[in-house]
């Protein structure tokens, strides 16, 4: 069973649903909100601007190549789907939330 309710196992790496936030004051991870984690990034939702801030903000926060977080849901939405290659959720929700509680 996934540890949070934005994750989800599947083969080859984890499913990650988020609510994005663009134009925010400052890059970060935010609440959970029920079946997707709320992230801000500071770049505007033009010309994918916001999504390619998106993917380097988590594959820096996970420590893994730009390569290996795939945006495959949600281009001009501010609900998305990514995938995170060869990572397990245990992992994710260690890096991305830490200690907090969810």
């Amino acid at each position: 069973m996934p540890p949070a309710s934005f994750l989800k196992e599947i083969a080859g790496g984890t499913l990650l649903a988020v609510k994005l936030q663009p134009r925010a004051s400052r890059n970060e991870i935010g609440e959970p909100l029920g079946d997707e984690l709320k992230i801000k990034v500071t770049a505007p939702p033009v010309d994918a601007a916001a999504n390619q801030a998106l993917v380097e903000f988590l594959a820096d926060k996970l420590g893994c190549p730009r390569g290996r977080v795939e945006l495959i849901r949600g281009q001009t939405s501010r609900h998305k789907t990514l995938k995170l290659h060869g990572l397990p959720p245990a992992q994710v929700l260690e890096k991305l939330l830490g200690s907090r509680k969810i």
